[in-house]
């Protein structure tokens, strides 16, 4: 049984740090990659797989994001207003829990970026995503196909789809792609106050109710200003 959620919180509070100087006077979300912002990539992504509303959370210059995303209608942008704490990506879905509701939701970071295949990469979620095995499905990039990637990797990934996290000096072929689905009720004892949401993924794990599923498309990590014109050449090429 797979579950289509119609709501999706988009990670929008980093500081941006590693994308300096493009982030000194700009929300990374905001910085441009083929004439649109990143965070216009994330949720025209959404509207395309059938999602309605959007919670997006904001911290750093967050006025820029909220005048931003003011007259979208589709999907329906909610901000969560995190200017006044330090919540981490963790933190930042736990407060946003009431606006969520009680289904599976995307999560979405607002600085991810990938080319989608033949089909939206986030249908594709929807359609695997099946609560009565998995609490949370993960969209994973291969590694040696990304952009602007250089890591070594964060799971392996079993013929079902189950994930197993990278051991230290050990080097697997997948990397999170900054997109997935996950059930709010893994947040039924988490802790208050700021925490990352690996946390919750490792915990999953733990349960063996962590699941992926490979990317269909390309994966392009724009950490670093120098990335943002790796990722539009492969843009421009994708649609030549």
């Amino acid at each position: 049984m797979s579950v289509k959620p119609t709501k999706a919180m988009v990670l929008a509070a980093g500081l941006g740090l590693r994308m300096r100087p493009l982030t000194d006077r700009m929300p990374k979300p905001l910085v441009q990659v083929a004439g649109r912002t990143l965070l216009d990539h994330v949720l025209d992504k959404l509207k395309d797989a059938g999602a309605s509303e959007a919670v997006v959370n904001v911290h750093y210059l967050p006025d820029q994001i909220i005048d931003h995303v003011a007259p979208r209608k589709k999907p329906r942008v909610i901000v969560s207003d995190e200017r006044n704490h330090v919540l981490g990506t963790g933190g930042g879905v736990v407060k946003a829990l009431p606006l969520l509701g009680d289904a599976p939701f995307f999560l979405v970071n607002a600085d991810t970026l990938w080319i989608d295949g033949v089909r939206s990469n986030l249908a594709r979620l929807a359609e695997t995503f099946n609560p009565a095995r998995m609490d949370i499905l993960l969209l994973m990039a291969p590694t040696a196909s990304s952009i602007g990637y250089e890591g070594s990797g964060d799971y392996a990934m079993l013929p079902d789809g189950a994930l197993r996290k990278r051991k230290e000096h050990q080097i697997v072929p997948f990397v999170y792609a900054g997109a997935a689905i996950m059930s709010p009720s893994i947040f039924a004892g988490a802790p208050s106050g700021e925490f990352s949401l690996t946390k919750m993924f490792d915990a999953a794990n733990e349960q063996e109710r962590l699941f992926g599923l490979r990317l269909d498309g390309m994966w392009m990590h724009v950490g670093t200003p120098d990335a943002v014109g790796a990722a539009e050449e492969a843009f421009l090429e994708s649609v030549a």
